[in-house]
């Protein structure tokens, strides 16, 4: 199944102050995160974000913050699932989109409860793997087990941003191109 531009949309989810530096090859992550949203914007992928228990757990760091700038509106919420919380799902599915593409913390967690419960409700999560992670890389690639056996999608940072541009010799290729080098 190829995922398409127009079928997609992308969560951002709970990438955070104060558990961010506890995650395992957390720069990564962040300098991954930041290219894959400046590619999804270049694409026009329409992009949603979360922040879990934000008095707890604090604000999206804000490299994140910055580079979605008049889109950043997070969503608190205080289940790990992002379909948890009533107002998130329900803005979810105004925009009638298929695919969903995560990326963010925790993947044992957050992104794994949400991945499943997209499956549950007939959407195509795709798991970003150079995006993602845990404090323990453990957890990290248990996870990314599980939601590959429960029909998730697991792609990576070029991957996906050029399965979404398709073809070169323009001018969101040339941009995309840029992105990943």
């Amino acid at each position: 199944m190829r995922i398409l531009q127009d079928d997609t949309l992308a969560i951002v989810i709970d990438i955070q102050e104060k558990l961010f530096p506890h995650i395992y090859e957390n720069e990564l992550v962040l300098n991954n995160s930041v290219r894959l949203i400046e590619g999804l914007k270049v694409l026009n992928v329409p992009i949603l974000i979360t922040e879990q228990y934000t008095k707890g757990l604090g604000k999206t760091l804000e490299p994140i913050a910055s580079s979605l700038n008049e889109e950043y509106k997070p969503i608190e919420k205080i289940d790990f699932s992002c379909l948890g919380s009533d107002d998130f799902f329900e803005l979810l599915k105004t925009y009638n989109k298929k695919n969903i593409i995560l990326f963010g913390i925790e993947t044992h967690v957050c992104i794994l409860q949400t991945a499943l419960d997209l499956v549950e409700n007939n959407y195509n999560p795709i798991i970003i793997e150079d995006c993602v992670s845990s404090r323990k890389l453990h957890d990290k690639n248990i996870a990314l087990k599980r939601m590959r056996s429960e029909s998730c999608t697991i792609s990576s940072l070029e991957s996906i941003l050029f399965e979404l541009c398709r073809k070169a010799g323009n001018d969101k290729f040339k941009a995309i191109s840029k992105l990943v080098k």
